[in-house]
């Protein structure tokens, strides 16, 4: 893609995401550009983004009529999806807390619901996470009821219900060095009186206090930026999450969040990028970010590497070493990323290549 239509692109985005704002471009774009500016946003699993920016372009400005038809489509897939995934959510959570388990609810529809439109957001997976021994009670549950379940790499695992992708984490926070283990466990006992609730099909749904939310999201976005990359979708999360909790969030209990869990300069690279691609006001931002930061670099990488990096296309003719990932030159990509990375998050991105092949290999439920 040209510079010229990837800033297009961003400004889509940004009127999209945000409800406001007009187009500015040079000369009409051509059937070849839109088709462009479609695959780059289907990669990136914000075409519900995209498309809501049209309501604010002049007609000339707008894909042809062929291709808005095929987006109208892809929306309407969107939306039964989204409207699949919370009567699962409700159904779920209703049948778990009946078994005396307290699930809470990660990422995913309490994400969307800080959405303007949170159906035109494109859903992923539903992700529990279960107080006390829950996650093992909430296991013993799928075997005996012979629901087909994997056990998957980073303590999780996941199964089908309706047609619906469930994962079950034992971890809370995608934070995975050891020695900061015991303070994680300590946020979450202090934090359990703030916690939030969602209503979901006349359902109330429990999330996690906006703060830990806020560290929950985005220590998973810097998870998988350790390893093959993520997309603009997670980016939009954590801009919309910002966006409708800096009015109540305690900024100096979560600046000392990102610091004790020693990612504070990654969320320094991370916080630019919401306010310089994706339009978050600045006054949005918790804590200032140090000034002459370079973080192009880092939006490079998100740019290319896609949905958790499944269209990078910089790799797409490399070998596939299963015993590392299903994704193209996935040792190549892992040690550039260690480089990358290490220098904003050192335990992180070393403890994260420990476990990761600790819970491949041996973390796993056997039984």
């Amino acid at each position: 893609m040209s510079n010229q239509l990837k800033d297009i692109f961003f400004q889509l985005l940004r009127i999209g995401l945000w409800g406001k704002g007009r187009l500015s471009m040079t000369q009409p774009m051509t059937s070849e550009d839109w088709n462009t500016i479609r695959k780059y946003a289907i990669n990136h699993t914000v075409e519900g983004i995209i498309y809501d920016s049209f309501s604010f372009l002049e007609e000339q400005q707008l894909p042809p009529q062929s291709l808005r038809m095929k987006w109208v489509v892809r929306m309407d897939n969107i939306e039964r999806q989204n409207e699949k995934m919370n009567t699962v959510i409700a159904e779920q959570f209703t049948l778990f807390s009946a078994m005396g388990l307290r699930p809470i609810l990660l990422k995913g529809q309490g994400i969307a619901s800080c959405y303007r439109i949170p159906n035109h957001r494109t859903c992923g997976d539903v992700d529990w996470y279960f107080d006390n021994n829950g996650y093992a009670e909430a296991r013993d549950y799928l075997k005996k009821n012979s629901i087909k379940f994997r056990d998957t790499v980073g303590f999780s695992l996941d199964y089908a219900w309706r047609n619906i992708c469930i994962e079950h984490h034992k971890k809370l926070f995608d934070i995975r060095s050891p020695f900061k283990l015991n303070y994680l466990r300590r946020l979450k006992e202090d934090y359990r009186d703030l916690e939030q609730t969602l209503t979901i099909e006349d359902t109330s749904i429990r999330l996690l206090a906006p703060e830990l939310q806020l560290l929950q999201v985005n220590g998973h976005i810097l998870k998988h930026m350790i390893s093959f990359g993520i997309g603009l979708r997670q980016l939009c999360d954590s801009a919309r999450l910002y966006h409708t909790s800096h009015t109540t969030i305690n900024k100096e209990d979560l600046l000392e969040m990102y610091t004790k869990s020693g990612i504070i300069d990654w969320i320094h690279l991370l916080h630019k990028i919401l306010v310089e691609y994706l339009g978050l006001p600045i006054d949005e931002i918790p804590f200032p970010y140090p000034e002459n930061l370079d973080a192009d670099w880092m939006m490079t990488e998100i740019w290319y590497s896609g949905n958790f990096g499944f269209h990078d296309e910089r790799f797409e003719d490399g070998k596939i070493i299963n015993a590392i990932s299903s994704l193209p030159e996935g040792p190549k990509r892992l040690w550039k990323n260690f480089k990358r990375y290490v220098k904003y998050a050192p335990q992180e991105v070393f403890f994260f290549t420990l476990v990761h092949s600790y819970s491949r290999f041996i973390g796993k439920d056997s039984d």
